[in-house]
């Protein structure tokens, strides 16, 4: 990793840091504000560590913009939590072979940038 990258991935942690330090629950109710930091934390560090060993300009340059999103989202909307994802039309239909393949493409193209390190349930 170059020491710009290093830099911007650093920077970027921080800012999660700073957001949960002023973070504040749209209900204004102090537990759900504490309970939102928390998540805050947990997400960031769980994120970071999982994607740590990333050695590629380029997943690094996917996972930056996947925390930006993520950080932007919770900001414009007051909650920390990932947004639904919606699926495509036949995106739950239980079919075998090639339409099943065509479904399961449907389903990760639909998957938004935010949301690119959850695992598909």
């Amino acid at each position: 990793m170059a020491a710009s990258t290093r830099r911007a991935v650093l920077s970027m942690y921080m800012r999660v840091f700073r957001v949960a330090r002023g973070w504040q629950a749209l209900s204004g109710v102090p537990s759900d504000t504490e309970a939102e930091r928390k998540y805050i934390l947990q997400e960031a560090g769980t994120l970071f560590r999982q994607n740590q060993q990333l050695t590629d300009d380029e997943s690094i340059k996917r996972c930056m913009e996947e925390c930006e999103a993520r950080i932007e989202m919770g900001l414009h909307y007051r909650n920390p939590y990932p947004r639904a994802t919606y699926l495509p039309p036949l995106g739950l239909a239980t079919q075998k072979g090639r339409k099943l393949k065509a479904q399961q493409r449907l389903r990760k193209q639909a998957k938004p940038v935010y949301l690119q390190s959850q695992d598909e349930t």
